[in-house]
């Protein structure tokens, strides 16, 4: 599993409709679940992201679709990081050639 990192801010029409902030994060983690998709956390911040995902996901395919299907709501813009653990980093850099 990949794990990934989403940043994402309210947009003017996410932030108008705030208070339902916790309903779409509920439908979220549904729209995750069916695409494969655990979410282990999810925060909402301040500063410059309103909220942050850490999710698991089968591969980088399923990941992008449901960051495009959360995205195409018109509430977040976000931003997707594919992180590596620190096991995942020593394989990376054991393949430098």
């Amino acid at each position: 599993m990949a794990t990934v990192v989403v940043l994402a801010g309210f947009t003017d029409q996410g932030i108008r409709n705030v208070k339902e902030t916790i309903s779409r994060a509920e439908a979220f983690k549904e729209m995750a679940k069916k695409s494969g998709i655990t979410v282990k956390d999810l925060y909402w911040t301040l500063g410059q992201y309103d909220v942050i995902a850490v999710c698991e996901a089968p591969d980088d395919e399923a990941a992008t679709a449901l960051s495009l299907s959360v995205s195409s709501r018109g509430n977040l813009r976000s931003q997707t990081l594919r992180a590596f653990s620190f096991d995942e980093m020593k394989t990376i850099l054991g393949k430098m050639v």
